[in-house]
Parts: C-alpha cells; sequence; structure tokens
C-alpha cells in the first residue's frame, strides 16, 4: 500500500517527466548536435591572400599570382583532383545543380589527398600570350600555369556592356569515388575574370 510520500514522489517524478517532453522540441535548439554538414570547400584567394584584388585587366606575358585551396569536411579523408579551365563567355561552366562538369578540357590539374578537416593551398602563377586583337575579336594562343605554356587558342568578343574582351579562369573540384575507381565532379567550381587589354 502506498504512503502519502510515495504520492508525492510520484507526482513530481510525472510532473518532471512531463516538463521535458514539453520542453525537448525546445532544448534541441540549445544542446549542440553530434552530426555536421559534411562538404568539401574549394576557394580562390588573390595575390595578398584576401578574397580581393584578384588580377582583372591582364595584360600579355605579364605573370599574375592567385592562391587556391581546398578544405575537406566530409568526414574522412578524400583524394581530390582540382582540374583548371579556361573559357570564354558563351562557353558552358559546371552545373552543379545536375553534377555536371564543364564539357571544356582541362588545361592544368592538382591532386591533393586530404585528411577530414585538413587544408591544402598553394600559390598559382599564370600569364596569358600570343594576344592579338582584330575588330571586336581578340584571340589568346597561350596560358602558362607555373611555368609551364598550354596553347589555348581561345576568343573572345567585344562586350560591349562591360567594354572588354572577357575570358575566366576557373577551378573544378573532382573527388575520388571507391565505386567507380575514377574521379567524379565534386559539384564545387569558383573563378575570376580577366579583361584582355594587350
Amino acid at each position: 500500500m502506498l504512503r502519502v510520500e510515495d504520492f508525492g514522489t510520484i507526482f513530481m517524478l510525472t510532473s518532471l517527466l512531463g516538463a521535458l517532453a514539453i520542453s525537448s522540441p525546445a532544448l534541441a535548439f540549445v544542446l549542440p548536435s553530434q552530426t555536421r554538414e559534411r562538404f568539401s570547400e574549394l576557394y580562390v584567394l588573390g595575390p595578398n591572400h584576401m578574397a580581393e584584388d584578384y588580377p582583372f585587366n591582364v595584360k600579355t606575358n605579364k605573370t599574375y599570382k592567385i592562391y587556391i585551396g581546398i578544405n575537406n569536411h566530409i568526414g574522412s579523408s578524400a583524394y581530390y583532383e582540382l582540374d583548371i579551365k579556361l573559357r570564354n563567355q558563351t562557353e558552358q561552366l559546371p552545373n552543379s545543380t545536375i553534377s555536371i562538369p564543364s564539357p571544356l578540357p582541362t588545361i592544368y590539374k592538382f591532386q591533393v589527398l586530404l585528411i577530414d578537416n585538413g587544408n591544402w593551398e598553394t600559390p598559382l602563377e599564370f600569364s596569358l600570350s600570343g594576344l592579338s586583337f582584330s575588330r571586336n575579336k581578340c584571340r589568346v594562343d597561350w596560358l602558362t600555369v607555373n611555368g609551364v605554356a598550354f596553347h589555348v587558342e581561345k576568343n573572345s568578343s567585344w562586350n560591349s556592356e562591360n567594354k572588354g574582351f572577357y575570358l575566366q579562369l576557373f577551378f573544378e573540384l573532382w573527388i575520388y569515388d571507391l565505386e567507380s575507381s575514377s574521379f567524379t565532379f565534386n559539384n564545387r567550381f569558383v573563378g575570376i575574370w580577366l579583361n584582355m587589354t594587350g
């Protein structure tokens, strides 16, 4: 048989459990979660190691410097490939919505193995040469990346709205997939616009 004191204890326990049940949705916002978002990060910095002062008005045979980097936050080690490509304003960029890379050829690439929460960053020096202008067209014959010259034969039409001949140097991030034993597009890309000035 229960004593009066036992009813008080049962009432307190029931009240405490009810309070916890009612407050549990609010506690989810306060207490830290054990899960975290898993993602790969790709970035480009200017010559002063800041997200500013990117090369823009470029001249032939002048070397420009930027920094590119990858951060791994996927929860395990990852083997990345970073592809460098060059496009004019009409050529296709990657489509990260449907996970399709740009069809343009890769000019230069890096391959990097990163542990979880690891970071890789490197300076990248580039120059353009063989620039020629005729009427409303500009042609670039060579792109040099870290001292290696690539024959690109890239044309750009005059952009009357922005008053320039524009090319975009961009970077696609790929990740090694164990199931397919190949690199697959990681839905990450960044780039910088370059105005050919002579």
